[in-house]
């Protein structure tokens, strides 16, 4: 289980502050049966919402 105490959760914010922001990951990756099943219905709906706005 994580600490709870002081100390640590003290520790935590100052890693979390020095982080290097990043952007949200906006479709998971993977090589998972799971993640590949995903990746391939983003790809569906971002290929059918291309047809849309090009039609």
């Amino acid at each position: 289980m994580a600490q709870r105490t002081a100390r640590a959760v003290e520790t935590r914010k100052k890693k979390n502050r020095r982080a290097i922001p990043r952007a949200k990951v906006t479709r998971i990756q993977g090589n998972t049966a799971g993640a590949r099943k995903r990746l391939k219905k983003v790809a569906a709906k971002a290929q059918e919402a291309k047809a849309k706005a090009g039609a």
